[in-house]
């Protein structure tokens, strides 16, 4: 019996009592945050970026977060050690996509829209506006580590693009010693340490896949997480999915 049928059924037996409706299935939305431990603005992104994951505060929303090190910072004082030149080229494309300035802290919801990371009024409504629009479904079947691997079996239904895979650490601190952050300890949360491109599908039938991805040497056995997403020629994400990496 449907519990919309149920409550309307007790409704009728019992006026006073009152029904609890289904929760609202949320949309998955990606948060991508470009950031850097030699930035003394980033600091409160990063947190900010740890708020949205735990306390999911858009009612119609499943944030999906990500955080990408860039690393154009480090020749300033600090080489940060989760940064990468792959992120300081995908914040590169996405700049040039959505016609902005590269800069950190800087937050890019679902490849569509960038925002400054640390500005919460703003960041809440983009992923509003962004839980509004329908996503291509996105499923993790299995996500579980083999050694100094990780075996990820996706499926996608339907949508054109490229489909992504992310290996990021749930959580993450550092110590600073040098550069604008010096003497501060920074935490950071979902920092990607691989991100690769596992395949591409057409806008009809099912995408079923297997996929095999090299673990960071430090990676932890009991706190990481994958995240899959497909994405379309322009950057759009057009659905994403995360899980944790079981051991």
């Amino acid at each position: 019996m449907k519990l919309e049928f149920l409550g309307a059924f007790l409704a009728m037996l019992m006026p006073g009592v009152s029904v609890a409706a289904e929760p609202p299935q949320r949309v998955p939305v990606l948060a991508e945050l470009f950031t850097s431990e030699g930035c003394s603005s980033c600091p409160p992104a990063d947190s900010l970026l740890m708020e949205l994951d735990r306390k999911q505060p858009v009612r119609k929303a499943q944030i999906i977060v990500l955080s990408e090190h860039v690393d154009y910072w480090n020749r300033l004082g600090w080489s940060d050690p989760f940064s990468s030149a792959q992120f300081s080229a995908r914040q590169t494309a996405y700049s040039q996509e959505l016609k902005s300035q590269v800069y950190t802290p800087q937050l890019v919801i679902d490849g569509s829209e960038q925002l400054v990371g640390s500005d919460t009024g703003e960041i809440l409504a983009a992923i509003t506006r962004a839980a509004s629009r329908p996503k291509v479904p996105v499923k993790i079947v299995a996500a579980r580590r083999e050694g100094s691997e990780a075996l990820v079996d996706v499926s996608v239904e339907g949508g054109t693009g490229e489909l992504w895979v992310a290996v990021a650490d749930e959580h993450d601190e550092s110590s600073v010693k040098r550069g604008e952050n010096s003497g501060r300890k920074l935490a950071h949360v979902s920092v990607v340490r691989s991100l690769v491109k596992v395949g591409s599908m057409s806008s009809s039938g099912v995408l079923d896949k297997s996929v095999r991805l090299t673990l960071s040497p430090d990676a932890k056995p009991d706190g990481t997480r994958i995240v899959v997403f497909l994405a379309a020629p322009n950057g759009r994400i057009l659905g994403v999915s995360v899980s944790p990496l079981q051991p």
